[in-house]
């Protein structure tokens, strides 16, 4: 495992696929315990000046996992995110052991900088069992991932830091189905989103990291719909946006190295907050995961939203 002071930022030949693998096997495998297990993990690739709170949401997961027997998934996670985080420093896992039923088990996770908790979360894991099934069917008019401009083709000469980001720092591709509005508004007002995502390169065959790794993409476009229905970008100059908490269920295994269709839609916004609802589909349309997010959405005055 290479350590933080040389592997913090990545250098112009390092794959953002590799550093997510890397991200996501936070240390020890064997957890210190005191009257928690303990883990580390870093931040490899900085995408934002603050640690992404996709990463530390992920991280949790892959920490929370480790205290459990492979044979009961993680099938949920709420986490409130409660200071920012920074990308120069390590953090630390808590994970305490709260319960191990004969099918759930339960454990809460802290995430520590500096002795503050920046993310506090509960993670719910379960022998895999038979029973009803039923699920949301996938929207039928999306068209294909392959017939979508990449990244690269719809950013790749814009000359900003933002469009740089999303093209070039990213783990993960992402297509748009809907207006992206990084750098201008939507014409359209309808409080909905979607995209599609995945690795850019094949990720290990461990099930365990690809919950984690949908978990870390689905903190990706939550606000989007919140945004779109405001007629508002997210180069704004008068806008400030930050995730307050995050909930994902994972419902079905899925890779997160092919294609998922992630749908959002937000139901409201109020008192400098918005929500936001989304699925997660695999491209033969079985839902994967379903996600909620409340985040805090400031607009000083000036912005232009007509």
């Amino acid at each position: 495992m290479s350590t933080f002071q040389d592997s913090q930022f990545p250098s112009e030949n390092d794959d953002p696929t590799d550093s997510l693998v890397r991200m996501l096997d936070v240390e020890p495998s064997t957890p210190l315990r005191t009257t928690e297990d303990i883990f580390v993990g870093h931040t490899l690739a900085p995408e934002t000046p603050r640690v992404f709170g996709g990463q530390v949401f992920a991280q949790s997961a892959m920490a929370a996992s480790r205290t459990v027997d492979d044979d009961r998934p993680i099938h949920s996670m709420h986490g409130c995110f409660l200071r920012p985080g920074d990308v120069t420093q390590p953090i630390v896992f808590g994970v305490e052991r709260m319960r191990d039923g004969r099918s759930f088990s339960a454990r809460r996770i802290h995430a520590y900088q500096e002795g503050q908790v920046i993310l506090s979360s509960i993670a719910s894991f379960q022998t895999p069992a038979e029973g009803l099934e039923h699920h949301e069917p996938m929207p039928d008019d999306v068209p294909d991932p392959d017939t979508l401009p990449s990244p690269e083709q719809l950013w790749g000469h814009v000359d900003h830091p933002l469009a740089q980001r999303v093209v070039h720092g990213r783990p993960f591709e992402i297509r748009y189905v809907t207006e992206p509005i990084y750098l201008k508004p939507s014409e359209s007002r309808e409080p909905v989103n979607a995209v599609w995502f995945r690795t850019h390169r094949k990720l290990p065959d461990d099930p365990v990291v690809h919950r984690a790794a949908i978990a870390y993409a689905s903190d990706y476009t939550p606000m989007d719909p919140i945004l779109r229905r405001h007629g508002m970008a997210w180069i704004d100059p008068h806008l400030t946006m930050a995730s307050l908490d995050h909930a994902i269920w994972w419902h079905r295994d899925a890779r997160a190295d092919d294609w998922l269709l992630y749908t959002q839609a937000s139901p409201n916004a109020s008192s400098s907050r918005g929500l936001a609802c989304g699925r997660i589909f695999d491209r033969h349309g079985a839902l994967v995961a379903t996600t909620i997010q409340e985040a805090m959405v400031r607009v000083r005055p000036g912005a232009d939203r007509t």
